[in-house]
């Protein structure tokens, strides 16, 4: 027997001799392989879909209350602050006031440039302050009829701060309505009078 053959035929069909790293390296891996089957085998998996369903339902739902709670105060709360603002418009004037003051005063001098002093006097500043108090008296009944129908039609679910401000347009305008009709009747001031 040759022995030369043999030993050529081992050689191609022998195993390479393994190192220490490599045992090592295919134990982890058969080790993590393990792990993988059994995590696989115990935990079936979900589907994708549910996952993102439930976010959906969840981004809907916060949708829905995020609008119930707007829709809840935004109307009452500008009614309110509306009502706040034409108090406070009642009560320091406007630019319609002014205009039509002066137009009351410029219609007296007109009409009475032969008259005598006193109907000169009711004329040209009488009837302009009147006409102020006037202007100045809708804005204030205004601020008040807001102010009242945002205080008797808001829910209790309203914030706190809707009635707040409504109140304080029912006080502002009521007091606006006060002056402007103590103003209109001469009840504070009365007009000068001449000497004759």
């Amino acid at each position: 027997m040759d022995i030369t053959k043999t030993d050529e035929k081992t050689a191609e069909t022998a195993p390479e001799p393994k190192t220490e790293g490599s045992s090592e390296v295919e134990a982890a891996t058969g080790a993590t392989v393990e792990r993988d089957a059994q995590d696989t085998q115990a935990e079936p998996a979900e589907p994708a879909d549910d996952a993102s369903d439930d976010d959906s339902l969840d981004d809907d739902s916060l949708d829905d209350e995020l609008a119930a709670e707007a829709s809840t105060g935004v109307g009452a709360g500008g009614a309110a602050v509306v009502s706040a603002a034409l108090g406070a418009v009642a009560l320091t004037g406007t630019w319609t006031g002014k205009v039509v003051s002066e137009r009351e005063t410029l219609m007296g001098q007109i009409s009475s440039q032969s008259a005598p002093p006193a109907q000169q006097i009711s004329e040209i500043y009488g009837d302009a302050w009147h006409s102020t108090a006037l202007v100045n008296g809708v804005f204030a009944l205004l601020a008040l009829v807001t102010a009242v129908l945002v205080l008797v039609l808001a829910r209790p679910d309203r914030p706190v701060w809707v009635r707040a401000v409504a109140l304080a347009g029912a006080v502002l305008g009521g007091l606006g309505l006060l002056l402007s009709v103590g103003t209109y009747f001469d009840l504070f001031l009365s007009l000068p009078t001449t000497g004759s």
